[in-house]
């Protein structure tokens, strides 16, 4: 008996043979046969072909509906990007009236100013400032013109059944 060993390399003089580390597997394939081939029933050929016409059929609607979707897709981005140029758009008006709408406040509060409300009061409208001659004092008498009132009033709130009955108590005692 040898021993075998876990050095791959022989010293002696008749080296061994080195086996592989797989074992190759003899696998039997069917033979094919030599027999001659019979005719084919025509209506195994046409589903085979009807089977061929289906997958294709397939394929066409698979491809049909992706284009559909990548289309439906498309326009639906093209919607949105309408949508959002018409916002941009708005926005930008929006803007303009505001910038408009302050330029106005400034100058309202500048037209304003007192010195020009009293410059068009006195050209347009002929007014002028208040002068002593046209003061006129009205001396009052210093008597009291404020009568008390005579009569007096009553405010009569809703009360429970409870507390009627005991103010009605009380009033007997």
């Amino acid at each position: 008996m040898s021993m075998q060993r876990s050095n791959k390399y022989q010293y002696e003089t008749s080296p061994r043979k080195l086996e592989p580390e797989y074992r190759i597997r003899n696998k039997k394939y069917p033979k094919k046969s030599t027999a001659p081939k019979l005719k084919t029933n025509p209506k195994k050929a046409q589903t085979i072909t009807s089977t061929k016409t289906q997958n294709r059929i397939k394929i066409g609607v698979a491809v049909g509906l992706v284009f559909a979707s990548i289309l439906t897709i498309s326009f639906r981005n093209s919607q949105i990007d309408e949508a959002f140029n018409k916002n941009e758009e708005m926005k930008q008006a929006y803007l303009s009236v505001e910038k408009e709408n302050e330029q106005m406040k400034v100058d309202i509060e500048n037209s304003l100013n007192l010195n020009n409300v009293e410059q068009q009061a006195k050209e347009l409208l002929g007014m002028q400032k208040l002068s002593t001659k046209q003061t006129v004092y009205i001396s009052l008498p210093k008597k009291d013109y404020i009568q008390p009132a005579t009569e007096s009033v009553v405010i009569e709130e809703d009360e429970g059944l409870i507390n009627k009955v005991i103010n009605k108590i009380k009033d007997i005692f």
